[in-house]
């Protein structure tokens, strides 16, 4: 299911109350990699009550079931109140998404970035150790851990993405192009991640790749980057 035949459910199941729809994510950004991304969307709504929630479940699980992460679901009201609690997410969005039905209610918001630091390493170390948790249950087979990189990569890119925003710097919009940016700033190599994305694209497989080794480098090199970041925001502080 493409974005476009989503909002046109939506606008069926909630004529009245539904008052913005944005794409936001790799495909608003250019780096979509289709069938291997899914598309993010965020759905602003009159109330979310329950009888809302009801009429939008049926186009929302149609566009689960078809790979999509389900969309996001905000009042005005609460997406305004939402930018100190998801300063990366909503940067994000503001910065880079496509309305595809009704008014841009992304574009207006105000966000105060002195929470963004604290997100960043909050987000990192988490993921970090859901990492590590998941490849105990790999059993360490190769297609399994393969499957495991390319799973998390788009969360670390997007991580990183943020990351550079503590150097006051413009940001990239494509996630690789924001990576390399980085690197320039912590020096760290970025050709484990480029190999993670083309075992992701399909142009290279498990078999083709020491699968073993290159987790290991991937790990390490996410960690360089939290201890980096870690070491920049209490200089900061």
């Amino acid at each position: 299911m493409k974005p476009e035949k989503l909002v046109e459910e939506l606008k069926q199941a909630c004529p009245a109350g539904l008052k913005s729809v944005v794409l936001y994510g790799s495909a608003a950004a250019g780096d979509h990699v289709d069938k291997k991304s899914d598309y993010n969307i965020l759905v602003v709504a009159k109330d979310l009550g329950l009888s809302t929630l009801d009429a939008l479940s049926k186009p929302a699980s149609k566009w689960a079931q078809a790979g999509n992460p389900a969309p996001l679901m905000f009042t005005e009201d609460r997406l305004a109140q939402a930018t100190d609690v998801f300063p990366i997410e909503l940067l994000d969005i503001k910065e880079c998404h496509k309305v595809l039905y009704g008014e841009d209610l992304v574009e207006g918001l105000e966000i105060d970035t002195k929470n963004l630091r604290l997100e960043i390493e909050h987000e990192l170390r988490g993921k970090l150790i859901r990492l590590r948790q998941s490849y105990l249950l790999t059993g360490r087979k190769p297609k399994a851990v393969a499957d495991l990189m390319t799973q998390s990569l788009s969360t670390f890119l997007v991580l990183f993405r943020a990351s550079l925003r503590l150097f006051g710097e413009d940001v990239p919009q494509k996630k690789f192009q924001a990576l390399e940016a980085l690197a320039g700033h912590l020096e760290f190599d970025v050709a484990v991640f480029k190999t993670v994305q083309e075992l992701k694209e399909a142009t290279k497989k498990p078999k083709d790749v020491p699968v073993g080794e290159l987790f290991s480098t991937y790990l390490k090199t996410i960690e360089c980057v939290i201890d980096a970041v870690d070491a920049y925001i209490h200089k900061g502080e």
